[in-house]
């Protein structure tokens, strides 16, 4: 089996179990489900941090264990916790993940790791929570930003790719794939604000573009963190994919930033 055909069986599978639970599992079954995706790639983080195995099965458990504490306090405090992780998470992908990566920062120090995957995973799990609190739509138009930008990069730098989009940090990605990316988007988004009353074009695409941005700063910095360690994937769990935190990497960083958009958005209206 081909590694393509690998990977689109491992998506279909992934979505047989995610789609249901999506749209039909009680508010705490999905809080109990975001969770224990979490600590699964807070272990492959803490793998990919070099911590020794003992300390990776101990970070995991306990990023898991506060985002289940985190969905068990009262409405009002549960979401004051969700959003302020969620303002931590915009913090860090507008201003630190970037300057990390122009930078090259290695940032191997074990309290810098063991903080920096607090903040890029536990908001993750307030923004599966926060995005399908307003609909299940909701979170899947979003979540469908970032796999249509990611399946649409993958083949068109396969056919067209010639020039490196970051090669000392991901040798694979090319600029061709982001303009196959941002092109897939555009159509997408056009269709999006066509089936939803009220939403224009200009403001859907300036979303899916910022989201097309924070996607690949996501990507981009897991596969800064792979080659620091000197490993191509974060785990084997996912075959044709590597490890969940590899299938993740761009929602960490573009589910967040959604969820605070639409926040802010219900703010103002």
């Amino acid at each position: 089996m081909s590694t393509v055909q690998r990977r689109v069986l491992t998506a279909l599978l992934l979505l047989a179990v995610f789609v249901p639970a999506l749209f039909w599992a009680p508010a705490g079954g999905w809080s109990v489900l975001a969770a224990v995706v979490v600590a699964v790639a807070a272990h492959e983080w803490a793998r990919l941090s070099r911590f020794p195995a003992g300390v990776s099965v101990a970070y995991a458990v306990l990023v898991g264990l506060v985002a289940l504490v985190l969905s068990a306090l009262p409405d009002g405090e549960g979401s004051v916790a969700r959003y302020g992780l969620l303002g931590l998470a915009a913090l860090f992908w507008i201003f630190v993940a970037p300057l990390w990566l122009s930078r090259r920062w290695r940032g191997q120090a074990f309290f810098v790791r063991a903080a920096v995957g607090v903040v890029v995973l536990l908001p993750t799990w307030a923004a599966l929570l926060t995005l399908r609190e307003r609909g299940p739509w909701v979170l899947l138009a979003v979540m469908a930003v970032v796999w249509i930008a990611d399946t649409a990069a993958f083949f068109a730098g396969r056919r067209f790719g010639q020039h490196k989009l970051a090669p000392a940090i991901s040798p694979g990605k090319t600029r061709e794939g982001v303009i196959g990316a941002m092109l897939a988007l555009i159509l997408y988004a056009s269709a999006v604000s066509a089936a939803v009353v009220g939403l224009r074009i200009v403001g859907a695409l300036v979303l899916t573009m910022a989201l097309l941005y924070f996607s690949v700063l996501g990507d981009l910095f897991e596969s800064w963190i792979k080659r620091v360690a000197d490993m191509k994937d974060s785990g084997t769990l996912l075959p044709g994919h590597g490890g969940v935190l590899d299938r993740i990497d761009a929602l960490t960083s573009a589910l967040p930033i959604a969820a605070g958009v639409l926040l802010l958005a219900e703010y103002y209206q």
